[in-house]
């Protein structure tokens, strides 16, 4: 995979991220639970509707993973435009660490909260994010052409 082709993938996936958490912010603040409701009975199944939103604790809960997951997103985004886009190699691997350790410990805290089905979940958002770190590495040296921010 080329390094242009690279960047473009992880600004995509760092969009997916934001958007992911900003979802789940309207669905505190716009109170329509149903979508984020559904996410939730597939991590925690049996698929059987007991799996709700109906608490102030899991709605700020919520509210405050949503935003993390935004910030995480965001922060992507700047380093794969400002680092990784120059500097494959540092932003690829500050980008690595820090989607390796929430991989680990969401999965793990999935894992004790009864929702193991999540792992499966994360593993697709960690391969957003592993297919172009790994595919460029396996292509070798990047282009010169740095995508404009």
């Amino acid at each position: 995979m080329t390094h242009d082709r690279a960047t473009r993938l992880l600004s995509l996936a760092a969009i997916a991220t934001a958007l992911f958490g900003l979802a789940m912010f309207a669905t505190v603040a716009l109170d329509q639970r149903a979508v984020f409701e559904m996410f939730l009975d597939l991590a925690i199944l049996p698929i059987d509707g007991a799996d709700r939103l109906d608490t102030p604790t899991a709605r700020l809960l919520t509210a405050i993973s949503g935003g993390l997951l935004t910030g995480l997103g965001v922060m992507i985004w700047q380093v794969v435009r400002d680092v990784y886009a120059r500097d494959p190699e540092t932003g690829g691997r500050i980008i690595l660490r820090g989607v390796l350790a929430w991989f680990v410990i969401d999965s793990a805290g999935s894992v004790l909260a009864g929702a193991a089905f999540n792992v499966v979940m994360n593993s697709g958002f960690l391969a957003l994010f592993l297919v172009p770190l790994l595919g460029r590495r396996a292509q070798g040296t990047p282009s010169t052409s740095a995508p404009s921010k």
